[in-house]
């Protein structure tokens, strides 16, 4: 038998890399040592998928010291795959988790370390070069980012602007002639695993500013002025931001980059399972195994277990998954390749009771996994 386990990381317990190595241990335990497998850590474009793909593909991490989201500085990472490949994570310079409580304030957050992350890419020569959007702090609309490309942003009086929440409303000119004139020449992939436009009920404000520390009255003002910085772009450009399917994604970034700076926005998972070759390792696999924290109605949504099971079906390998729990609508992933999910919560119990026992519901849940899994092939093999 030959496993191939490619799950998402179940958020708050274990990481993707955690879920294989417990799989490994399982398979062994039921089948022996003579059973064949691979673990793949895998991110679906947002926190985390740096590491998913340099475990998977390798590369060297670059690291320098770049403004965070705050203002002040902070040391970020971004890889590089080979001598024309980059890969960047806006988590690494502009993340949510990097920002003690004390500083999240979406008004005076900004982008421009991601920013910086990609003009150092350009200066080192990288004509391919992927960012993955997740994990903001920000909603300055890209703005911060697009200023350490050399694009500003003035205000009425001609004022260049920083490049902050805070500063969406009081644009009135944007001006990219001094961009960097690299970015014409490198293709730019923007990852993102969410379609939300830039502004309204859906848009980046109203559903991710509370998360990053919005009140109800700062909610207002950003979507405020993120409704002028959506009409300084068509002004600019003649394009409608919000035309574009995740333009909303990192605090308005997707838009910065997919519509000022000639970027593509693509899915993250597929990005990731693209970048690391996946289809080669699907070859000679008997089955693959997926999951996540919780799979619901949104697993079908452009997630790790979605894209996964589509490509297992299209390889002729059959996959099943293995999550923390099932949600609402969570049986429709078995309409993308899927073809049963079990889950490793067993009983009644809390959310932080199931996270504290995580490691051992999960190797549970994969024991009984695999029994049925063999008990499935002795059947088999006596029909």
């Amino acid at each position: 038998m030959r496993f191939l386990f490619v799950s998402d990381s179940f958020r708050g317990s274990l990481s993707s890399a955690e879920t294989a190595e417990y799989l490994a241990r399982a398979a062994r335990e039921v089948f022996g040592e003579d059973v064949i497998s691979e673990g793949i850590p895998v991110a679906d474009g947002g926190e985390g998928t740096l590491d998913a793909v340099w475990h998977a593909a390798g590369g060297n991490f670059i690291e320098m010291t770049v403004t965070g989201a705050a203002g002040y500085p902070v040391t970020a990472r971004y890889l590089g795959l080979d001598r024309k490949r980059a890969v960047i994570e806006m988590a690494e310079a502009s993340g949510l988790a990097r920002l003690p409580r004390e500083f999240r304030n979406p008004l005076y957050t900004s982008s421009t370390g991601t920013g910086e992350l990609i003009k150092d890419a350009l200066k080192r020569g990288f004509s391919d070069i992927t960012v993955a959007l997740g994990g903001s702090a920000t909603n300055d609309g890209g703005m911060g980012a697009l200023t350490a490309l050399g694009v500003v942003f003035r205000d009425m009086q001609g004022r260049k602007l920083a490049g902050r929440g805070t500063d969406l409303a009081q644009v009135r000119d944007i001006d990219v002639s001094g961009q960097d004139p690299r970015l014409r020449d490198v293709r730019i992939r923007v990852m993102t695993d969410v379609r939300n436009p830039l502004t309204g009920p859906g848009g980046a404000t109203m559903v991710f500013g509370a998360q990053k520390g919005g009140t109800p009255e700062m909610l207002e003002e950003l979507e405020n002025g993120m409704c002028n910085y959506r009409e300084r772009i068509i002004a600019a450009t003649g394009r409608d931001p919000d035309d574009l399917p995740g333009a909303g994604a990192a605090g308005g970034l997707g838009a910065a980059l997919g519509v000022l700076a000639g970027g593509r926005l693509v899915s993250g998972i597929d990005t990731v399972l693209d970048l690391i070759d996946f289809e080669e390792r699907l070859a000679g696999a008997d089955l693959v195994i997926t999951g996540e924290g919780c799979t619901d109605r949104q697993s079908c949504c452009g997630k790790v277990m979605q894209a996964v099971g589509e490509r297992a079906r299209k390889s002729g390998v059959p996959a099943v998954g293995l999550s923390g729990s099932l949600g609402a609508g969570g049986l429709e992933i078995m309409d993308h390749g899927i073809a049963s999910v079990m889950t490793a919560v067993a009983a009644p119990m809390t959310l932080e009771t199931a996270l504290a026992r995580a490691p051992e519901l999960y190797y549970s849940a994969a024991l009984r996994m695999f029994r049925f899994l063999r008990t499935g092939m002795e059947m088999g093999r006596k029909i």
